[in-house]
């Protein structure tokens, strides 16, 4: 199964493409790479790139792929394909296959993506995969794409966006731990002195209250989120035919 995210972003096609092609400006915004490098090539041939994904402070997760772009079509539309491989054996992604496309509309681009790969370790990594990297890959593709939408539409840098993020998490993580030890509630009953009894009874009405704003309530405007992207097209999509001929190149 693979994995499909979608969003509209209030831009320039140009100014989108340029954020999304150029490895400087791609690694800032999407959650997924830590570094992207173009590696020399010869002329005709598809542009190599070289990617790293830092996994933890002392572990970094490195392959190569392929990729190409179309940038001219005579449908107004943009279409950019990869193939990519990790040999590094800590890898979950052994090889897998992806395509952007852009999509002019209305007064902004729809941008979306569809790409899928193949997990290793065997029965192990299908398992893992499924249950718990997919997943997580999705989410990370779909707030990517929302990060760079606020990058685009709102001026807020990615930089600045995951600060945002980070911020909003510590507000609701903070809000969840007062709602479920009832940190200060006794002493808060106390300041109110006849009205104790009232506030009291109205406390845990109070507490299921703050504890669904804290897990249900929108993130910020300011703030990126996976929720704002579609999850499934809403119509049929296929792979488009540029994905194919990179795989002599793969």
């Amino acid at each position: 199964m693979g994995l499909y995210i979608e969003t509209h972003i209030r831009a320039d096609l140009d100014d989108l493409w340029a954020r999304t092609q150029d490895p400087a400006l791609h690694q800032r915004w999407d959650l997924r790479f830590t570094e992207i490098d173009h590696l020399p090539r010869a002329d005709g041939e598809p542009q190599r790139f070289r990617y790293a994904v830092r996994v933890l402070p002392f572990l970094t997760v490195s392959g190569t792929g392929v990729a190409a772009g179309e940038k001219e079509r005579p449908d107004g539309t943009r279409t950019s394909a990869l193939r990519f491989v990790s040999p590094h054996p800590l890898s979950l992604l052994a090889e897998g296959s992806g395509y952007w496309r852009y999509v002019p509309e209305g007064q902004g681009v729809r941008f979306l993506t569809g790409y899928d790969y193949r997990p290793r370790w065997g029965a192990f990594g299908a398992l893992a995969d499924r249950l718990v990297f997919r997943p997580l890959m999705g989410w990370a593709t779909a707030w990517s794409f929302d990060r760079l939408r606020l990058w685009l539409e709102r001026g807020i840098t990615p930089e600045r966006a995951l600060v945002n993020w980070l911020a909003e998490l510590a507000v609701r993580a903070l809000v969840l731990t007062v709602c479920l030890t009832g940190l200060g509630l006794e002493s808060l009953v106390h300041v109110f002195g006849a009205l104790g009894a009232t506030v009291a009874y109205l406390c845990p009405l109070l507490l299921v209250v703050a504890t669904s704003l804290a897990l249900l309530k929108a993130p910020l405007a300011c703030t990126p989120a996976a929720r704002r992207c579609l999850r499934a097209p809403l119509t049929q999509v296929c792979a488009p035919r540029l994905l194919h001929t990179l795989e002599k190149h793969g």
